[in-house]
Formats: C-alpha cells, structure tokens, sequence
C-alpha cells in the first residue's frame, strides 16, 4: 500500500508545499488543512480509519490516538515538520527541508534485538533510618522491601518489611540481578516480648535483590549511575526528588525488554595479542563499565551497558558495532536527507545532530517562542548523540552537507564526541564547519544557527556503504578530490597511521608481523623482509608493545592514495646462505652478531667446528650431529621404561 501524508498547517502558521512534497518524496499528500484536530477532526477520521497514513502532526499525537482506539484500528504514524521546519523566522523557503524530512520518515528501520529482564520486586533500600523506614513504608504494598541500616535504633515493630543492619561492601549487577555483599550483617530475631533483638553480626553475607534504592546521599554505588537500570538514587533532602524515586521504584515489578545495543566479533578486536597489551579505547570511554578485559578480545555485559556508543565510534577496528539500530540506518538516514533536500532544490544543507529528547525539546520551544531553525538546518534525531563518530561526520559532509552541528545535553557522555570532532576536523580539513553546540536556552540555540558558515558543497556526493573505516576513507577521499597530495596528519591515538620502523634495531624477528590483529604488518617467506599495508593498520601498538628491540612507532596519518593498499617494504637485509648446502635462511646480519658473541666466549662453541654449526642451516645442522663421532644419537640403547603394568605382572607370573 502507498503511504499517503495528512497535511496541516497549524491555523495557517506554516506555509506547506503539496505538490514539491509529491514530487521530491513520491508520496501522496492530502490538501492541506487548517484545523485537523478540531473542527476538521472527521476527515482526520475518515484517513484513520482508511490506513496508511502519516500524520505531520505530533502536538497531537494522543488526540489522532483516540480517534484511532475508537475506529478499531491501528494508530497512525506522525512527523513533526512544524516544529522543525515550517516555523521559522527564515525567509528562504523551508519546502526542500520539509521534503528532506518526509523522505527520511518514509525509510523503515530494521527490526532490532532484545532480551527479556524480569524483576520480581525485591527491593533494597540504603539510607538513614527516618528516610528509609518512610519510604519502605510507602513501597511495602508494592514491592518486597527490605532495609539496610548502618546501626539498630528504634526498630519500627511493623512487620510489611525486613529490617537490617551491616555495612554494604559491594554491589554488582543491573536490575533483576543485583547480588548485594554485606559485613557485620545483624538480622532482627521476632520473637520475645518488647523492642526486636538483633542477631550477631556476621561478616561475609550475600544476597540478591532486583532493585535498589539509594537514599544515602552520598557517593554512588556504580560509575554513570544514571545509566544503571534498577538503581535509583534521590536526594534525602529533595522531597519531590524522594518522592519521585519511590514511584519509579514501585513500577519496576514484572518483565521488561532491554534493547541490545552492541554487536562484538572478538576475532577482529585487537585489546591483546600473547599477553601483550593493545587497544583499550573502549576499556577507557566506557561509563558503565559494561565493558572487560578477557584475554585477546573484550567482553560486553548486555545487561550494564547502557547503549552510549562512544565505544563503537571509537573502535578501530569494527569489532565493536551499534546495533540499535545499526550503523548502514544512520548512514541511509543521512544520505537520504541530503539527498533529498538537494533534488528539491535546495541549496548548502546544515546538518544537526540532536537527542530526541532534549535536542528535539530545545527545536520544538526555539519554534514556538523564538526564530526557530533556519531553512537550511536539517535536523537529525538520535536516541544519543554520544556514538556519533568521525565516519558519520565525513560521510555527511562527503553526502552533501556543507556543515556539521551536534548538540550537546546535560547528560551527553562529551568523551567519545570530543575525540571524533578533533579526528574529523583533521580528516575534513581546516576549513570544514563542524562543531559541537551547547547552547543555555532555544534562543542561544537559534543565534548559533543562524548566519553561521559553511563550507562550499561537494560536486559528487557519495553513497556511504560498508564499514566505518570504509565509509570514513571514501568520505575523505571525496572531500579531498582536488588537493590530495600528502597524506592528512592527524591527531594522537588516531585508528589511522602508518609504523616507523628503526632499521638500524629492527632484527628482523618479525614478532609484530606475527601479532598484528589486522595484517598490516606481514613477512616474506622467500627473504627477510618486513612489509606493511597502511589502509589496514589500526595503529592498536601491539607492534610497539610487543618489539624487543623497541624499533618502531607509530605515525597517525590518513594516506588517501591507492599506495595505502599495497604492502611495502620497510625493512630487510641480505639472508643467510648454508656453509654446507647453500640453502638460504635466517638474517646474515643477525647470524654474524650471534657468531660474534659465541665464538671463543662460550663453552660450547670454543672451537671453529662449533661455530660452523651456527652458520648451518637446520637440515645440515642435524647431519653434521649425526655424523660427529660424539654423536648423542650413535649410543647404545636405553633401557626400555617400566611401567607399573611391568611390575604387576611380575607379581602375578610369582
């Protein structure tokens, strides 16, 4: 079925193009109305009731809801293009905008992965004894309560709930599996006529629970708290914060769905290799600490992490993909809006990067109150804008946007964005417009947008397919088109670079070759050659780590030429020829330090036959042993072992 979209312009506040949206989006469009969700509200039922349609309203969004609930029908889908197009105090025409935004409505999202969390409602409540006891008090009719306190006075005698004592040593765990350790536990013994009695304390204690509720108000119990599903924390002076807390606690009893975030292939990620140390980008930005170590590769607990995607934007080699939803959407997504608005006839396309809460709060108050965007802003919504990386910034850019604005909330993890906006910055170019925004109100955020520069627009947009380090170079390669010379210089730690290596300390052990993660590095198996193929190297340090003879570095740089993808050689010496056969092995430099420092000054090579036995290759090597008449191989033989068998036979035949 063909969607179709229901027009309205809002009392006329907004001037909405039909036919340009026909045309630019090959969508049907209805006439445009002036009052559809009130005295207009039956043609709104009759398209509700028909199907497969779009409301470009979300004001009201419950209203078109009801009238769907009382058809018997499922309720339409909705856009938002007043708010973040049609009121604006731009006097450029906000059609191709409004154009690029259907267009970018009309493209259907993959299905994502999920797993179910169950909460019984076993809640555990820190926190002073006025404060805690109050709220278990209000949640012990929701929840299963139990309170820990730091010492025992003036137990209540009310029996809803558990009370404890003892000093909370760790806590681990998401919602649903909290496992709780305690010191000093001391449990009340109900029994016996006046106050509760407490039992001995008892140290070592462990238990479970699927919620926590934190009225200490002191130092958190996890890194990122907020991001900690079934952990609640409040304020015990903060009444409404307090009150706020508890209701959230009582609603989190039943079965909940907890997105899948990530995707890991541990075969590509290079964390380790033998023991050596690599890359630990993710190790680092994560806030959760969702992510660990384990062994070569990491390891992500799916219940902690909390979905921020500053360590998929980081990770150098793919190992680590956001799946919610996945990188190839965001890339269409993008694609799409720049294409869209330029075949409407638009002209230098601004992207904006926002939260779809705070972001689209701050679009939404700038609309009503203040300018809005201007016309050549285009607004792209995300649940977080904090995954947003450098591949996503070049391929906007090499797409057809001529500037990049990502706006910052409160909550917005800043790591992982300030990283890629220097990398990006380097890769696009000094010229290229991109910032991160973080405006106090929607008026702040109208004058940044406004009159702000841009960069002229690319002549042949790309169409951004594959992986990040795929997209990313494409998308430099592009921008660059007219003055790729030298390779880009970019910042420290960058996921692109070449090595270094000191020929002059390189033995040519080749360690790194047979280490590296991604292949970058690779030998020659008919001489001694060290190679390496820039385009794959992830500049991860392995090779640093790992070199006994710490003779190379690193060099982060982008080399957009077809050299990158070949493997060149940076190191290699003469071989070695067999004194007896000729055949070629090992590095002749390296044979003649080991000779130089044997010879005469051990032991077993005192005299030159010995010596000549370094110079050999394996095969002769095992000959001239064979055939010397101290040959270990030419003694009588040994004595056959014994086995127990042996013996208990011998037993047995007496």
């Amino acid at each position: 079925m063909r969607k179709s979209l229901i027009l309205c312009d809002c009392l006329g506040s907004q001037s909405i193009d039909k036919d340009l949206l026909e045309i630019a989006c090959g969508i049907t469009c209805s006439s445009v109305h002036s009052q559809l969700c009130t005295v207009q509200s039956s043609l709104a039922g009759d398209a509700i009731g028909a199907g497969g349609i779009t409301i470009a309203c979300t004001q009201e969004r419950e209203r078109f809801a009801e009238i769907a609930a009382d058809l018997d029908v499922a309720p339409p889908q909705f856009l938002d293009l007043r708010d973040r197009a049609g009121w604006s105090d731009d006097e450029m025409s906000s059609g191709p905008k409004m154009a690029a935004l259907v267009a970018e409505s009309l493209l259907v999202a993959p299905s994502t992965k999920a797993l179910d969390v169950e909460s019984e409602g076993l809640c555990l409540i820190l926190g002073t004894a006025d404060v805690a006891l109050s709220a278990a008090s209000q949640l012990s009719q929701h929840l299963n309560v139990t309170v820990l306190l730091d010492q025992a006075d003036d137990l209540p005698l009310d029996r809803d709930y558990d009370v404890i004592t003892g000093k909370l040593k760790l806590a681990t765990g998401t919602l649903g599996k909290f496992s709780i350790h305690i010191d000093r536990l001391c449990q009340i013994e109900p029994g016996g006529r006046g106050a509760f009695r407490m039992s001995e304390p008892r140290d070592g204690a462990e238990t479970q629970c699927d919620i926590i509720l934190d009225l200490r108000g002191d130092t958190p119990l996890f890194s990122a708290p907020d991001k900690r599903d079934g952990y609640l924390r409040a304020d015990p002076d903060h009444p409404s914060a307090l009150a706020a807390a508890i209701l959230e606690a009582s609603h989190l009893v039943g079965t909940f769905e907890k997105p899948l975030y990530l995707s890991l292939d541990p075969h590509i990620c290079a964390h380790s290799r033998a023991g050596q140390s690599g890359c630990d980008k993710c190790l680092n930005i994560c806030p959760t600490g969702a992510i660990t170590s384990a062994g070569d590769h990491v390891d992500i607990d799916p219940m902690i992490c909390a979905g921020c995607g500053g360590c998929s934007a980081l990770c150098p080699s793919g190992a680590i993909t956001f799946d919610d939803p996945p990188l190839s959407f965001l890339f269409q997504r993008i694609q799409t809006l720049a294409e869209t608005y330029l075949k409407a006839g638009g002209n230098h396309p601004r992207l904006l990067v926002c939260d779809a809460e705070y972001g689209s709060e701050m679009i939404s108050l700038s609309a009503r109150f203040g300018r809005g965007l201007p016309a050549d802003v285009i607004p792209l919504e995300l649940d977080r804008v904090s995954g947003f990386g450098h591949a996503e910034i070049l391929a906007a850019l090499a797409c057809g946007f001529t500037a990049v604005d990502v706006l910052i909330s409160p909550k917005t993890e800043r790591d992982a964005l300030q990283t890629e906006f220097a990398l990006s910055q380097a890769l696009a170019g000094e010229n290229a417009c991109l910032r991160l925004l973080e405006p106090g109100d929607p008026d702040a955020l109208s004058d940044l947008l406004y009159g702000a520069k841009y960069h002229e627009q690319i002549n042949d947009p790309i169409l951004p397919l594959g992986t990040r380090r795929q997209v990313a170079r494409l998308a430099a390669k592009s921008i660059h088109a007219n003055d790729l010379v030298e390779p880009i210089v970019l910042p420290e730690n960058a996921p692109y670079g070449a090595v270094l290596v000191d020929t002059d300390a390189c033995t040519l052990c080749l360690s790194c070759a047979s280490l590296c993660p991604a292949g970058a590095l690779g030998d020659n198996p008919d001489t001694p050659q060290l190679r390496f193929q820039e385009d794959a190297c992830l500049q991860c340090g392995l090779c640093v780590n790992v070199c006994p003879e710490n003779a190379i570095s690193l060099v982060p740089q982008l080399d957009l030429s077809d050299t990158a993808y070949s493997q060149r050689v940076v190191h290699e010496e003469e071989p070695c020829a067999c004194i007896e056969c000729g055949k070629l092995f090992g590095v002749k430099s390296t044979i003649d330090r080991i000779v130089a420092k044997l010879e005469g000054n051990h032991a077993m090579f005192a005299d030159s036959d010995a010596t000549r036995l370094i110079r050999m290759c394996d095969d002769c090597r095992v000959k001239v042993q064979f055939q010397n008449k101290d040959n270990p191989f030419a003694g009588a033989d040994r004595p056959q072992v014994r086995t127990t068998d042996d013996y208990l036979s011998k037993r047995r035949d007496h």
